[in-house]
């Protein structure tokens, strides 16, 4: 994210006490939202795809107070390159039948085999972008181009908790259970939420992903 002066025309006012500063991606959202964070001067700093969003303390700062302090981190930020190395997640899933059922129709959509999709989605390294739709909702990119399908026409109703879609350029992996659009490749044997754990959803923004195919066998001994 490029850290001067210019950057402040892009801070926009998002309610009463929310700020929302556009970024230049992904991994440049996270990486301011990790430098204001550590000025503790926020209530809540949320990065998202292309902006993050500031929550600030009505009764110690006004709107234009909380601008200038914005417009001097982004003087100083740090360039996403320079963040301490995320940690990387291996992510197994079972691909296709009953786990994944939209895999052979998005076979036939990018003119792949079973086989050769499975080996491009598991053959590189990957970031969750945000969490965001339902609660835990990973939205990880970049997908290869050859990946590139729409979301359904008609959403489910319900989706199982741990299932992976794909859908315009990224993968999404549901933590919880819900309704969805995404075209269903497959579904984690990981355990995505820990509703004890002081972080109770295992994936967070920034994080690296890889994933990595299993078999049923696989699966069941996971998930016991």
């Amino acid at each position: 994210m490029p850290c001067n002066a210019d950057r402040a025309s892009l801070i926009r006012s998002s309610g009463d006490d929310l700020l929302s500063v556009d970024g230049a991606g992904p991994a440049d959202c996270q990486a301011l939202a990790e430098q204001l964070r550590s000025t503790g001067d926020w209530l809540e700093c949320v990065a998202g795809i292309d902006s993050v969003v500031v929550q600030f303390d009505t009764t110690t700062l006004d709107t234009e107070t909380a601008r200038h302090r914005i417009e001097e981190e982004l003087r100083i930020c740090r360039a996403a390159s320079d963040l301490v190395q995320a940690p990387l997640v291996e992510v197994p899933v079972l691909y296709g039948g009953e786990f994944g059922p939209d895999l052979d129709d998005v076979c036939e959509q990018v003119g792949l085999t079973p086989d050769e999709l499975i080996e491009l989605h598991t053959g590189c390294e990957y970031r969750v972008d945000m969490l965001g739709f339902t609660p835990g909702f990973a939205y990880v990119g970049d997908l290869d181009d050859r990946l590139n399908v729409p979301r359904l026409s008609e959403p489910r109703v319900r989706v199982a908790a741990g299932s992976i879609g794909i859908a315009d350029g990224r993968t999404g992996i549901y933590a919880l259970a819900g309704p969805g659009g995404w075209q269903l490749i497959g579904r984690t044997a990981m355990a995505l939420f820990e509703p004890q754990s002081e972080e109770p959803f295992v994936l967070r923004a920034g994080m690296r992903v890889r994933f990595t195919a299993i078999d049923q066998q696989h699966f069941v001994a996971v998930t016991k």
